[in-house]
């Protein structure tokens, strides 16, 4: 598992070592910032609202979600209005599955503590079995709040923009392509993912990563 920043340091020497070309990608991008947050509804709550969104725009919303929901925790996400919804910026779909899993787990059909220990096959589908959560969306919780050290979310724009422009490729690569050239990164992809959005942000000077 990816628990600290040593953990970061660690595959990024094998990483280096498994591709010659990330020698040159690991100078330009700078530190690779560890981005670590506790499992539970919270963590997966930030991921949902963070879809399709600039981080400037999650940010906003989340701030705004906070403020009028007192926590976020199933039952004060479960107790929101439509009108609460709309206050705080959410769309219709994203407030529609922030309420499925706020619902799911308060019934106790997933857990969001024990899908961490799951491995990635197991954990994915259990988390994509709750309608609205699609596999970005769980492959980014199982990154970032379950620490896994072999996941890279190929359907992430910002990561194809990333390897496409450090790799010198001469078109963005596809999800199916970026998962086929991501394979020669295991067992580090985890953190493979965290160098090129790092990269993302200091070359192309956005923040893509899901998570802040």
């Amino acid at each position: 598992m990816i628990r600290s920043e040593a953990d970061v340091s660690a595959g990024l020497v094998d990483l280096a070592l498994l591709d010659a070309r990330l020698f040159t990608v690991i100078d330009k991008a700078g530190p690779v910032p560890l981005r670590l947050h506790d499992p539970g509804y919270r963590g997966l709550a930030g991921i949902i609202v963070s879809q399709m969104v600039s981080r400037a725009s999650a940010d906003a919303i989340w701030r705004k979600l906070e403020t009028i929901a007192g926590e976020i925790t199933p039952h004060h996400i479960l107790g929101l209005s439509e009108a609460d919804n709309r206050a705080a910026g959410l769309s219709r779909a994203k407030a529609e599955t922030l309420k499925r899993v706020a619902a799911a787990v308060d019934r106790g059909d997933v857990d969001l503590d024990a899908v961490c220990h799951l491995d990635a096959v197991a954990a994915i589908r259990a988390l994509t079995a709750i309608k609205g959560v699609g596999r970005w969306t769980a492959e980014v919780y199982l990154l970032f709040c379950a620490g896994h050290p072999d996941i890279f979310p190929s359907g992430d724009v910002a990561l194809q923009n990333a390897v496409g422009h450090a790799l010198g490729l001469p078109v963005r690569p596809s999800a199916a392509e970026l998962e086929q050239i991501a394979q020669m990164w295991s067992p580090w992809r985890g953190v493979s993912a965290r160098l090129f959005w790092a990269y993302y942000a200091r070359q192309m000077r956005r923040d893509g990563t899901p998570l802040a």
